[in-house]
């Protein structure tokens, strides 16, 4: 049996600079919270480089396109992109659930 390679996590630079934000607003919260965050997002791509397909296609994309996928993890959605030709995953946003979906 054959094993493929993973698939590259490539970040925008946007979802980065969220995410950062994000780090940042819970060190001021917890002195814990924005290591579990960061460890349960990490965790969650890591599955998804061997997986890109495990998560279900974005409702917020119009119009609608498989290879764009999110995820929740602990209130955080995460937005990426499948690119199969380069073998490549591009976070495309990350933002706290409780925040007014965007559509894109």
């Amino acid at each position: 049996m054959v094993k493929s390679l993973p698939f590259k996590v490539v970040w925008d630079r946007n979802a980065l600079d969220h995410f950062k934000e994000i780090l940042t607003y819970l060190e001021g919260q917890s002195t814990r919270a924005p290591k579990i965050v960061k460890n349960a997002i990490v965790e969650r791509l890591e599955v998804i480089k061997t997986n890109p397909l495990a998560c279900e296609p974005d409702k917020l994309k119009d119009p609608s396109n498989k290879n764009f996928r999110a995820f929740v993890v602990l209130s955080f959605r995460v937005t990426y992109q499948i690119n199969s030709d380069q073998r490549e995953i591009r976070i495309l946003r990350i933002r706290h659930t409780s925040r007014e979906p965007l559509g894109y």
